[in-house]
């Protein structure tokens, strides 16, 4: 399959999309229980959410890295997660940006994005990027405030599977099915994306 090279890939269905986080479980527990962040979680702080899977997996090394030990799965509306994309900047300017309009830009969203390896099962780099969208500020309290439906832990499953790597089994039957999600051209380029020939065409997928 010839994966496009900037493309945000998840499980969504027509109203939620699913992003995965890693924590600590003073942070975990109480999110889970409440099914929304509360604290010890500090909305002061810039928190990143990543669609990706196995991108998340190689950040926590499988929840075992100290203070990601829990692993999140938290379904947010499509409507939350589309405007944390409108509002956001690229964290590096890409080739042929004007220095100044990114730094005006950087200085008055309050999203980041970053384009980073996609990595597989064994953390491997593949040849094509994963999106992190990191929130700060307005996007925060919108995130906790708003945009949350359910918050599940995944951290037995995340365990399952890496024992499953390690009697070196088949994990792919394991792992969540993350689908192609199309944007609008101009807010694919907003985030930097790579324009797929469907894009505005496929912006809504059935459910699954």
């Amino acid at each position: 399959m010839n994966v496009p090279y900037r493309q945000i890939r998840a499980a969504f269905t027509d109203e939620a999309i699913t992003v995965y986080q890693a924590y600590d479980p003073s942070i975990a527990v109480p999110a889970v229980a409440a099914q929304r962040f509360v604290p010890p979680f500090k909305h002061e702080r810039m928190t990143w959410i990543k669609p990706s899977f196995l991108w998340m997996m190689y950040r926590c090394g499988w929840a075992t890295k100290p203070g990601q030990t829990r692993v999140l799965a938290v379904d947010l509306t499509r409507e939350g997660f589309e405007w944390a994309l409108r509002h956001s900047c690229l964290s590096h300017p890409g080739a042929g940006v004007d220095q100044a309009v990114w730094k005006q830009r950087l200085r008055e969203s309050p999203v980041r994005i970053q384009w980073d390896p996609e990595r597989g099962p064994s953390h491997n780099a593949l040849p094509y990027r994963s999106i992190q969208v990191g929130l700060s500020g307005e996007a925060v309290a919108r995130y906790i405030g708003q945009w949350v439906l359910g918050i599940t832990d995944l951290t037995d499953r995340v365990h399952d599977i890496r024992q499953a790597l390690r009697d070196r089994n088949d994990v792919t039957g394991l792992l969540p099915v993350e689908r192609p999600y199309h944007l609008p051209a101009e807010l694919a380029q907003t985030i930097g994306a790579s324009i797929e020939p469907d894009l505005g065409r496929a912006h809504t997928a059935p459910s699954t």
